[in-house]
């Protein structure tokens, strides 16, 4: 089992920036996915940003350009730097752990609001 922990979260105007962080813990298998997701109420969870172990970074569109992920593996590690954001950008953030052993983890999630 992996578990996760979020943190980063906040209030920021329109174009701030914001640096979330997840942590993994437990058996970690070394090949793997992280990645951050978003689901603001009455949304469906969308993907933000997934990171392979190899460093292999995938971006939905509309944070393309915007927003950067990257990762610490001896520190069991994923970051999502968040530039120019957005009202549309408001909701909560979620980490996920995924592997092709069937392993599907997510964090609790951690709220990120832009004003304008």
């Amino acid at each position: 089992q992996v578990q996760l922990v979020e943190s980063g979260g906040g209030l920021v105007q329109a174009g701030g920036s914001l640096r979330l962080s997840c942590t993994a813990s437990g058996s970690i298998f070394s090949i793997n996915y992280m990645g951050w997701y978003r689901q603001a109420p009455g949304k469906q969870r969308e993907l933000v940003a997934t990171i392979s172990s190899g460093g292999r970074a995938n971006y939905a569109d509309s944070v393309k350009g915007r927003f950067t992920i990257s990762r610490d593996n001896a520190k069991n590690t994923v970051y999502l730097q968040m530039n120019s954001l957005e009202p549309e950008d408001t909701s909560i953030y979620y980490c996920n752990y995924w592997t092709y052993r069937g392993e599907d983890t997510w964090g609790q999630g951690t709220q990120v609001t832009v004003s304008s």
